[in-house]
């Protein structure tokens, strides 16, 4: 790990903006390496989130530390991402999905055709469309309590197919992983893996004991239209039977698998772009009667080529025990972009944007925040969030 670490950051040293590159042709074969990366560095004032209370005035630190890799030989495709902010141990019994969590993405595919690439090794399950979007691109300073109810990533095997049927002739690499280029068209993702360790749904699981599903259907009408359907499963999501709890305790019986409807909308309207996002999650970590629902808007507006607008409601129901509450997180903020390539209004040119800014949001908690929030994350208390990131 450290002498990947070395190997990384000298590359780094090398590149501009971008991210930095290899090219060699070895026999008939093109090969490419290219580096890339990013760094989210945040102040936070206020009392901070259910799982990240903080007593001080101002808390600093940083929410991600990444470096990737990505690999194209032919039709091979590889990929290593790796978060220097997480831990490093593999956790046998809470979190473990064959690899530990400071390894985010470790995959690789055969790109056959664009309606036929599968991946094998650790990837995003195709559920929760704001989850598969990069956490370098998003419109505000994080994606929010909902994030938890998605199956997140996995060790497994995806098979996935992008602009189908209408052909509008999109650029399909073979490392997608959500909706990354507009097309017009259908697209789909199926995923077998391990139980869903990292997600905030489940607890007590290790690789080998159950199994997760995962199928995601999405059709695009250009940038003014994206929309998504999927579903998961993940068997037994609180342990099978004689696994030991945090607290000690030992499990009696198969708990109950967890599973979640997710629906989500984008719309790229040139200074205004506009998110719809829906969860319908059961059984949360096997626990029977544990549900969860979370309705999400989020839209930007562009002032000026340095300037955005920028907000997100989040409104989450939990029922639990028979207890029903409510829980409200609003995200008012803007984005200062440091560096403007370009002025144009297309989505690829939103991401370049997205490489440096800096982030300010205001979230508000409304509802049930006197403790009585029986959902899962989720801010309690108003908050204020600093961020400053950089990407090449």
């Amino acid at each position: 790990m450290k002498s990947l670490s070395i190997f990384l950051v000298g590359l780094t040293l090398f590149s501009s903006v971008h991210a930095f590159s290899l090219e060699q042709r070895i026999g008939n074969v093109d090969t490419k390496l290219k580096v890339y990366g990013f760094v989210q560095l945040e102040a936070r004032g206020g009392k901070g989130s259910i799982d990240d209370a903080q007593d001080s005035n101002a808390k600093f630190s940083a929410q991600r530390v990444r470096l990737g890799m990505n690999y194209s030989a032919d039709i091979v495709r590889g990929k290593l991402f790796v978060d220097f902010n997480q831990d490093s141990t593999v956790n046998a019994v809470n979190g473990d999905v064959g690899l530990p969590k400071h390894i985010k993405d470790a995959f690789i595919a055969l790109r056959f055709n664009k309606a036929f690439v599968p991946k094998l090794g650790l990837i995003k399950m195709p559920h929760g469309m704001s989850f598969t979007m990069p956490g370098w691109n998003l419109d505000i300073v994080e994606r929010g309590l909902d994030k938890k109810l998605a199956l997140e990533r996995n060790m497994g095997l995806m098979i996935s197919g992008r602009d189908m049927f209408l052909g509008n002739n999109a650029k399909v690499s073979g490392f997608e992983m959500g909706h990354e280029r507009a097309y017009k068209g259908f697209g789909y993702d199926l995923m077998i893996a391990n139980q869903v360790g990292r997600s905030g749904a489940v607890s007590n699981v290790k690789p080998g004991d159950a199994n997760a599903y995962a199928a995601r259907l999405m059709f695009d009408y250009t940038e003014l239209f994206h929309s998504e359907i999927s579903y998961g499963i993940s068997e037994s999501a609180g342990g099978i039977d004689g696994h030991e709890r945090e607290d000690g305790s030992i499990i009696v019986g198969d708990t109950k698998d967890y599973k979640s409807l997710n629906f989500g909308i984008d719309s790229n309207l040139e200074r205004l772009n506009a998110k719809f996002e829906y969860f319908d999650s059961k059984n949360i970590k096997g626990e029977k009667g544990w549900d969860e629902s979370t309705l999400a808007l989020t839209s930007t507006y562009y002032i000026s080529d340095t300037f955005e607008l920028a907000g997100k409601h989040i409104q989450a129901s939990a029922l639990k025990s028979g207890i029903a509450s409510d829980l409200g997180n609003t995200y008012f903020g803007f984005n200062y972009y440091m560096s403007t390539f370009d002025n144009k209004m297309d989505r690829n040119s939103k991401r370049k944007r997205n490489a440096h800014r800096i982030s300010i949001n205001y979230i508000l908690a409304t509802g049930d925040t006197n403790d009585k929030w029986n959902g899962l994350g989720g801010y309690i208390n108003d908050a204020v969030v600093l961020q400053a990131q950089f990407k090449f």
